[in-house]
């Protein structure tokens, strides 16, 4: 088909043609970007933890009273909790993977660094790692005997007397491991927590996600300490079960720690998998947000352009007759249209990937998104071709089916 009277056409409608670009290139630029970002959010959403997620429940405990003594009345609960049909295993711990809140330590590899090398995710409690099923890939788990009451460690800290702390190993995850020692054998090597305190590696877990895991880059970074917390309003028991008796153990176990010690209330009971539920909650809402917009603005195109051809139709009845009165077949006519909206959306789209390409920038700079793969660019043009020449379709056979007679009559 002769380009020329298509150009010659659109120049006479700059204006009508130049918002039609610009419409086609602005979806193309913020599609290819919300595409792009409900990928990455769902990747994010598939994050591995490292445990055994349909495996474990979280039972979170607060005092109406103070307790005398917060580590013997974990160690009773944990007794009780044992006794509990069901309960494979338990442990108390100061957070879980995908949790939100994070207890952090800045760590470094030389205590005289100015400054820390990363920050880890900290868990502390006695045989954690084996409860919550993370897989040990060297070394060994913490020994009952390295276990230490909290307390210990916080009066030697505060005095500045650290030596003979007994807080001197520790178990890492392999991401961390990689991170600080690449190519090299963790194990045996230390972390210093504070420039008085360093731990020694003595296994590596496959994984445990942070509590925290915003970060995909960081999401793994965490090591386990042998301290042992006892109760209190941020500590919480995990307990591992079999799948299809989490409901019956959570409800037991409830009901167990409630006759043991009757002043305190239950502020939290779930399955891990409610825990996942809940850290994803905002990315799924913006994942439907962004599929919303994305059906939403290729609808508005679709309109867009489909109102636009049918306005060139209706004014150019005339001159289609007189072309059909010429020896333009039906065939010719609807390509003619079809072409025309094809190269429109030519032009949109290129600078439509333009716009995209700077968006993505801004989202890089200002909210650590990744980098738009190219992929993403023909991908879009591709999906915008075909929704321009549907939208097109409707208004072209109308024009198609212009007689040659409407050429002879008076206008």
């Amino acid at each position: 088909m002769e380009l020329r009277p298509i150009l010659s056409t659109l120049r006479r409608h700059k204006i009508t043609a130049g918002l039609l670009i610009l419409e086609i290139a602005l979806t193309c630029a913020i599609v290819c970007n919300a595409v792009f970002m409900i990928g990455h959010r769902l990747q994010h959403m598939d994050m591995t933890t490292g445990i055994d997620e349909h495996a474990l429940v979280q039972v979170q405990l607060a005092a109406i009273a103070p307790t005398p003594d917060i580590y013997a009345r974990a160690r009773e609960d944990l007794a009780v909790l044992r006794q509990v049909p069901g309960v494979q295993a338990v442990a108390l711990t100061n957070q879980l993977p995908l949790q939100g809140d994070s207890s952090n330590a800045s760590l470094k590899l030389d205590p005289a660094q100015r400054e820390p090398t990363l920050s880890a995710s900290t868990y502390f409690g006695e045989d954690l790692p084996q409860t919550m099923g993370a897989r040990l890939v060297a070394g060994r788990n913490l020994q009952p005997d390295e276990i230490v009451n909290a307390d210990v460690v916080v009066k030697a800290l505060a005095s500045g007397n650290t030596k003979g702390l007994p807080v001197a190993v520790t178990v890492i995850t392999q991401a961390l491991a990689d991170r600080l020692w690449p190519g090299q054998n963790p194990l045996g090597k230390t972390i210093y927590l504070t420039t008085q305190v360093g731990v020694r590696v003595v296994g590596v877990l496959a994984d445990l996600a942070r509590a925290n895991a915003y970060n995909d880059a960081t999401a793994h970074y965490s090591l386990v300490l042998p301290l042992f917390m006892g109760v209190g309003k941020n500590q919480s028991y995990v307990i591992r079960t079999r799948p299809q008796d989490r409901e019956a153990v959570l409800k037991a176990a409830v009901a167990a720690l409630k006759k043991a010690d009757p002043q305190r209330v239950v502020t939290r009971q779930r399955t891990y998998d409610e825990l996942r539920g809940k850290f994803f909650a905002n990315d799924r809402a913006m994942a439907g947000i962004l599929v919303g917009v994305i059906v939403a603005l290729l609808i508005v195109t679709a309109l867009g352009i489909a109102g636009l051809a049918s306005f060139w139709v209706a004014q150019r009845r005339r001159t289609i007759g007189v072309r059909r009165a010429l020896g333009a077949t039906r065939r010719n006519i609807l390509n003619y249209f079809q072409t025309e909206n094809f190269l429109l959306a030519t032009i949109g789209i290129a600078l439509g990937m333009v716009l995209a390409y700077g968006i993505n920038l801004f989202l890089m700079l200002h909210y650590e998104l990744p980098r738009l793969p190219a992929a993403y660019f023909p991908i879009g043009a591709v999906v915008l071709w075909l929704i321009g020449q549907a939208a097109v379709l409707g208004p072209a056979l109308r024009a198609a089916a212009v007689p040659p007679v409407v050429a002879t009559r008076s206008v």
